[in-house]
């Protein structure tokens, strides 16, 4: 993807709405306010986390998405971000963990390292909040645009993500699958496995 596609990207989806998966995740937190947002792009999620009183730790392994919300947030001390992958990320203790849209793009020599990591954050009763790519998704069939521009992607299938999240209990667990557009506009068929789940 090249730095234009990405800017063109980011900037789509930069004002984006809360999806009702963080709406639901949010109402569920009832300790501490302090969330992680693992590929945080153009800083959406962000905006919405802080609106509802988070701290924010925020990643991302990509220099455009980083530099992007330092333009945002850089005034705003409760807000922390950080250059790093799944799998370099240390992160802090949590009541929130979000991935959302962002674990397609985990290696999959990170993803159980990402789980084990998610698990020591959370505290008891932690959230987590986040999203795996289906197998009939655009991306994951290798003829569609959007997987030209980021490259191999991460395709789970339900038994494999359960296991990831055998520390959890399913709290809500939503098969998306249908036709639409990218942010950029153009054609996708979406299939995803949206989650909220909490930690024993």
């Amino acid at each position: 993807m090249t730095t234009d596609d990405k800017t063109k990207y980011y900037q789509s989806t930069q004002h984006r709405e809360m999806r009702p998966e963080l709406k639901f995740a949010l109402s569920q937190v009832h300790s501490g306010k302090t969330a992680i947002d693992c590929g945080c792009g153009a800083g959406a999620n962000i905006k919405h986390l802080r609106a509802a009183g988070f701290t924010v730790y925020a990643f991302d392994n990509d220099d455009c998405s980083i530099q992007l919300c330092r333009q945002q947030y850089n005034n705003d001390s409760e807000v922390h971000l950080s250059l790093e992958s799944f799998g370099s990320y240390q992160y802090p203790c949590s009541s929130l963990i979000l991935a959302d849209a962002s674990l397609f793009f985990c290696p999959l020599d990170e993803i159980d390292l990402f789980a084990k990591k998610m698990s020591i954050s959370l505290e008891s009763n932690g959230i987590f909040c986040g999203g795996f790519l289906g197998a009939r998704d655009t991306m994951a069939n290798g003829n569609g645009k959007t997987s030209n521009y980021w490259g191999k992607v991460l395709v789970l299938n339900e038994s494999r993500i359960r296991d990831l999240l055998s520390n959890f209990n399913i709290l809500k667990w939503t098969e998306l699958e249908t036709e639409g557009l990218t942010p950029t506009g153009e054609t996708h068929h979406w299939h995803m496995h949206n989650i909220v789940a909490k930690r024993i």
